[in-house]
């Protein structure tokens, strides 16, 4: 059995980790700059990431590898760099999990190509799986107990990701970012989701939904895929709120309350693998671990429940035709 499914034998819940992007930006990383440069360039400020989740309670951290693949890495003429940095990527990882004193799961963070498949694009998906599976090999070689695959949009390219791990022999998970009214940018809905994950011939060890809008939209997501009666654990990270243009940087407005809010709704509503998206930090995670911890668990939320703790949501609908009356995001509630 791999490392996270043991995890998740002996475990109600596991907490994920927070924001890669929003950390190292706080530690000077240039916009434009490719943060996978860092794992070679600045080692201990990567360091500094991972240490941060794990010493806040996360059972699982991403590597910093989200941009990893040749497509993305060909932006800034190093595509010939792809199993270098994803290995060393995984290495820092490995060695801060393994000093942790507990298990601690390196998950191995594969992202988007960043281009569109045949027919309305030029991606193949050969080509996807190509680049995928030369960005595992990477990460299996650098220590990464299983592949992270997330923010897809299209389930073409989840499903070429899925191949990949299957040709480097990588457990894997996979989540989609659900962000125009419910749906993925291709429009993916969590339904759609949910029934996709159980034709792939290895599916994941967990699937879910990841950044999108706001913590409240992540939700009702979560609850779309809960509603089709899936026994897979349900994976689920949110962002710390809404970004807002603040004194020359991006700034995401929720808080650590809140997001112990978030954490707690989205455990009740059946998740299993818990963590947060853009702007959260370590301060949000301390809180999201204790209010686990120590709250105990309840029913599954409802869609008013969702909205009255976390604010309401960004479209009327998440794309699966049950909740066409749900409220709008009109006021932040307890945002702060």
């Amino acid at each position: 059995m791999d490392a996270l499914s043991k995890l998740l034998s002996t475990r109600d819940w596991l907490m994920a980790d927070g924001a890669t992007g929003t950390n190292l930006f706080n530690m000077g990383l240039s916009s434009g700059e490719p943060p996978e440069f860092w794992n070679v360039d600045q080692p201990d400020n990567i360091r500094t990431l991972y240490r941060g989740a794990v010493e806040a309670g996360s059972d699982i951290f991403l590597t910093n590898t989200f941009g990893g693949n040749a497509s993305r890495l060909k932006l800034h003429q190093a595509q010939g760099r792809v199993h270098e940095l994803n290995r060393i990527g995984a290495a820092l990882g490995r060695e801060i999990a393994d000093a942790s004193g507990r298990t601690v799961i390196v998950a191995g963070s594969v992202g988007p190509t960043g281009e569109i498949f045949e027919p309305m694009g030029s991606l193949t998906h050969a080509l996807a799986v190509e680049m995928f599976h030369e960005q595992a090999e990477g990460l299996k070689a650098g220590g990464a107990d299983v592949l992270w695959i997330e923010t897809i949009s299209a389930s073409e390219e989840y499903r070429a990701a899925a191949e990949a791990a299957a040709l480097a022999g990588m457990p894997w998970c996979g989540t989609m970012s659900f962000d125009t009214a419910g749906r993925t940018m291709m429009g993916v809905t969590s339904a759609t989701m949910a029934e996709m994950v159980e034709k792939i011939p290895n599916p994941p060890i967990a699937f879910g939904a990841n950044c999108g809008v706001g913590a409240s939209d992540l939700l009702r997501t979560v609850l779309g895929f809960a509603s089709t009666g899936t026994t897979r654990p349900i994976i689920a990270k949110g962002n710390a709120g809404i970004p807002k243009y603040h004194d020359g940087h991006i700034h995401y407005d929720g808080t650590p309350e809140l997001m112990a809010e978030y954490a707690v709704l989205a455990r009740d509503a059946g998740v299993r693998i818990i963590g947060g998206c853009c702007g959260t930090m370590p301060e949000h995670l301390r809180a999201m671990r204790e209010a686990l911890e120590i709250r105990p668990k309840g029913p599954r939320p409802t869609l008013d429940q969702i909205t009255e703790q976390l604010g309401g949501f960004s479209s009327a609908s998440d794309g699966t035709g049950d909740d066409a009356n749900a409220p709008r995001r009109e006021r932040r509630g307890r945002r702060g």
